[in-house]
């Protein structure tokens, strides 16, 4: 792989409508907040996407703190163990820090993290809806729903579906040779993070092996559809948005 680097190879790739981020073009950034810890920012504002997915590696005293602002935060726990607002959370543990509140993460550890501008819902003769309130899981203690029917292609819902929420936060779960059950076209878009195993990912007109530490963004309307291959089950975690009309 050192020497594929050195002769200007990467999977990565960033279009218009889609990017797959790989780890071996992974850069870090400074962050206001954070110390002794190594973040790397895969999707941005700047690629045309509408949320922020990070990727934080804390060392032993690794922190992280500040303000949520007018976004809603959510934390998932890849590898390790941290304290969040002094709550213990340990891999595959996740926790959703609603907009205008405080959060302090210390300890060793990888984080996702998702950030997105929290959109309040008018309701017809009520005040808007509020962001739900600060809560924690842990993915070990949810059940695992067959999708659309098929068993072997199984998804994980963390943030309860209510007409208050403006972002999901699912973990599909693919067996070998398992796939999406038909080309996926809409109007949410997508981030994710490669958990664990391997497969072929379809983006627009173009096909890509995925492998566990990728990252991909997909633009409203991309296609997209997915195989797993490989021995093992395939995993990953994924935002979209949801529960508002659009633009």
């Amino acid at each position: 792989m050192t020497m594929m680097n050195r002769l200007g190879h990467s999977r990565t790739i960033v279009t218009k409508s889609y990017a797959l981020i790989s780890p071996d073009s992974h850069v870090a950034s400074v962050l206001p907040g954070w110390s002794n810890c190594r973040a790397v920012v895969q999707i941005s504002a700047a690629m045309g996407a509408h949320f922020s997915q990070l990727l934080i590696t804390l060392d032993a005293n690794g922190r992280g703190e500040g303000d949520t602002l007018a976004e809603s935060w959510f934390f998932y726990v890849v590898s390790g163990s941290v304290t969040l607002n002094q709550i213990a959370l340990s891999t595959g543990g996740y926790a959703y820090v609603p907009p205008g509140h405080r959060y302090a993460v210390a300890g060793a550890a990888t984080l996702l993290v998702m950030r997105k501008r929290y959109e309040p819902l008018p309701l017809p003769g009520q005040t808007a809806a509020q962001a739900p309130e600060f809560f924690i899981g842990q993915e070990q203690d949810i059940a695992a729903e067959a999708f659309l029917g098929d068993r072997h292609a199984r998804l994980k819902v963390l943030i309860p579906d209510t007409l208050a929420t403006d972002m999901a936060m699912n973990i599909f779960t693919y067996d070998p040779g398992a796939t999406l059950p038909f080309v996926e076209s809409h109007v949410m878009e997508h981030g994710m993070l490669f958990l664990a195993g391997s497969g072929i990912y379809r983006l627009d007109d173009d096909w890509y092996p995925v492998t566990t530490g990728d990252a991909i963004w997909i633009a409203p309307y991309c296609p997209q559809w997915f195989i797993a291959a490989g021995p093992e089950p395939a995993r990953y975690i994924y935002y979209k948005d949801v529960n508002r009309l659009p633009a």
